[in-house]
């Protein structure tokens, strides 16, 4: 069976939408496609529920009345055919009984409302306003979903092209560590080479960051442990490059650090490690090198210590101190500051800081 033809509103009313009205009884139909019309509404009607999904799959439909009693169905039956469909409309249940299950049975399975018939026939009038308001939700559902859909789309445009600005970044520092390293081979003077090697390792950990974010799904934290993996190995390869040959032992708790820390730890790694590697042994003494990191609560500790000849964070610094200068500095970052275990052999540096 065929869906009637199109109620179109009087003359001077503007069209406010498209209703299909799914009911076996043609008077009643009749009059409720008299009643919306009126309100500004195109209304079709459908004696059954296979007529009714048959126009439902052609399209255009903005919203549906469903009445509850059917021939050899009932409108709970049709109402999860019509919620499976693509992109379904809203649906009024329109029912007779007065079994009040039936309205939360249909509530429940998808509808958006439900109007009573009654023997006065102001459910017509109800069924109108039940109507206007399932549009209404139903254009401020799309609308929310757009604008959500909208914020994605730009989210995921510029997380890609943050992903793309620390790759352009990784590659630029690269480069950088490359020319040091010219500058490290062209120079003899001991102190030259020294510093030069110093800058192209911290050079390297900042790199090593944001080439961990260009190939994360995550651009804004760093997989704390693998990080710290690839920069231990790459100061490993650099300082027994450079003659110093001591072994790196790291222990890392999997944690996820955002980025501004992470450079900051993974550049106080990189001060620590360099220092143990020039001063903690004596030349041709070898010697193990200590990286660890743990989580507590909110609270991440770094601490890297060697067995060498010891050093407590008093007195002069050896060398330049630019290095110690630059600790203070990322500690400072970290909302922290170092700490040297006294009365041990060796030297341990801590760094505890809020996660």
């Amino acid at each position: 069976m065929s869906t009637s033809a199109p109620s179109a509103p009087p003359d001077g009313v503007p069209e406010r939408g498209r209703i299909l009205y799914i009911d076996d009884d043609p008077g009643l139909a009749r009059l409720v496609q008299r009643g919306l019309k009126a309100r500004g509404y195109v209304v079709e009607t459908a004696p059954d529920g296979a007529a009714g999904l048959a126009r439902l799959a052609q399209g255009g439909i903005d919203a549906v009345a469903l009445d509850h009693h059917m021939p050899g169905q009932t409108g709970l039956d049709l109402l999860p055919e019509i919620r499976a469909l693509p992109d379904a409309p809203p649906v009024i249940y329109v029912t007779g009984s007065e079994d009040s299950r039936v309205a939360v049975a249909a509530l429940k399975a998808g509808a958006v409302d439900y109007v009573w018939k009654d023997l006065q026939g102001q459910f017509r009038e109800l069924l109108g306003e039940a109507v206007d308001t399932a549009l209404r939700q139903e254009a401020l559902r799309r609308d929310k979903e757009r604008a959500e859909a909208a914020v994605r789309e730009a989210r995921d445009r510029a997380e890609l092209l943050l992903r793309e600005v620390n790759h352009r970044v990784a590659n630029s520092l690269a480069l950088v560590a490359a020319l040091a390293r010219m500058q490290t081979n062209a120079v003899s003077d001991p102190a030259a080479k020294d510093a030069l090697e110093e800058m192209q390792a911290r050079i390297s950990a900042i790199a090593g960051i944001h080439r961990r974010l260009y190939t994360s799904q995550d651009v804004e934290a760093v997989e704390l442990d693998a990080y710290l993996a690839s920069l231990v190995e790459e100061l490993q390869a650099s300082m027994k490059a450079a003659g110093r040959d001591h072994s790196i032992r790291l222990s890392a708790e999997p944690v996820r650090l955002a980025t501004d820390k992470a450079v900051s730890l993974g550049v106080v790694v990189t001060e620590l490690v360099t220092n143990a590697y020039k001063y903690a042994y004596p030349p041709e003494v070898p010697g193990e090198i200590r990286v660890a990191v743990s989580r507590e609560a909110e609270t991440l500790t770094l601490s890297v210590e060697d067995d060498g000849i010891g050093w407590t964070g008093e007195g002069r610094p050896r060398g330049t101190g630019l290095g110690a200068r630059i600790i203070r500095a990322m500690a400072t970052n970290l909302r922290s500051q170092i700490a040297y275990d006294a009365g041990r052999s060796g030297t341990r540096a801590v760094l505890c800081f809020p996660v």
